[in-house]
């Protein structure tokens, strides 16, 4: 099975949960900013990471659903709320919520995609499920939260300062991004009846690729095109930024090379994006950054050999893999 037949599996299931979740929210117009990225599109990796999960320890995909629909509505709000933040005018290559709405209007739709996610994964119960392992589910959708936000402040924090070492980076991005990863990873194996070692090694896993994605992401920004990123490239340059191939380049730099780069990054102009790529590509950030994102994929892959070889294990593994293959 491709990736693209994965995440599609369960596309329309999990689209119609995040609908049924928003169907209730007046005026129009929050329904409409909320609804807004899902219209737009987006890959929809969370909620099938979820329901793999599940699969993948012997549960049913079913029973991981409205848990897989909740990490969605968190990511979107985070998405929502980190476009005002940034002052990013475009994403999924559409006008950003608060380019349409306003930033009350957009602040108010990441409120309320946020508060419909623990409502959802609440309804879980109304499928028969063991009032446990919802609670269990809900307790890590609720800690990702708290840590989106923890790795927001920090990631915001990190512009103010001349230095910051990798291991501060990795920290940063385990809580903005891979945090909520591994919580869909772990609240569908929670949800899916596995064993602690199961859970635990799921959920690992899940922090592995995050902490990957983001690093992609960062590797996307300056090697890819504005028509897969949906926005400028180098845009984290511009924005100043403290990512992986900052962090390298700014530690291992000349003098000379390190002031002109953190110049650059003051300056937060896309002037000097073309002159900021040149120097990580000196000192060699950019591919350092994508053999640090393969290292997690591969320690991730084989974590998962402890499942039993099924379908939702042979899919996750292509997921893996495909948080380093894509161009977006």
């Amino acid at each position: 099975m491709e990736v693209v037949d994965i995440l599609d599996k369960y596309l329309s299931q999990v689209q119609g949960e995040i609908k049924t979740a928003l169907s209730t929210v007046e005026p129009d117009e929050l329904k409409e900013a909320s609804l807004h990225l899902f219209n737009a599109g987006g890959k929809m990796i969370r909620p099938a990471l979820a329901i793999l999960s599940a699969e993948a320890v012997g549960g049913s995909a079913e029973h991981a659903l409205k848990a897989a629909a909740a990490v969605e509505l968190i990511h979107t709000f985070s998405l929502i709320h980190d476009d005002i933040m940034d002052q990013d005018e475009k994403r999924r290559g559409q006008p950003s919520v608060h380019k349409i709405w306003g930033e009350a209007m957009a602040i108010l739709a990441g409120d309320t995609l946020f508060s419909k996610a623990y409502e959802t994964v609440l309804w879980t119960e109304t499928d028969g499920m063991d009032s446990r392992l919802v609670v269990g589910a809900l307790q890590t959708v609720a800690d990702s939260c708290v840590n989106i936000c923890e790795g927001q402040a920090l990631d915001m924090g990190f512009a103010d300062r001349l230095a910051v070492s990798e291991e501060e980076y990795l920290h940063m991005i385990y809580k903005k991004t891979a945090a909520l990863i591994a919580a869909a990873t772990r609240s569908g194996a929670i949800l899916g009846g596995g064993s602690e070692e199961q859970v635990e090694a799921l959920a690992e896993y899940g922090r592995l690729i995050g902490l990957a994605f983001q690093i992609q992401d960062d590797y996307l920004d300056v090697t890819s095109d504005e028509d897969n990123l949906g926005k400028p490239v180098g845009s984290d340059i511009a924005e100043g930024k403290r990512t992986l191939l900052v962090v390298h380049t700014l530690e291992k730099a000349k003098p000379q090379d390190r002031d002109e780069l953190i110049r650059i990054l003051r300056e937060k102009s896309d002037q000097s994006v073309a002159r900021a790529i040149e120097i990580f590509q000196e000192y060699g950030s950019i591919d350092y950054a994508h053999d640090i994102a393969l290292g997690n994929v591969e320690k991730a892959k084989k974590l998962l050999l402890i499942l039993e070889d099924t379908p939702a294990r042979e899919a996750l593994m292509k997921l893996a893999d495909f948080v380093l293959e894509r161009s977006h």
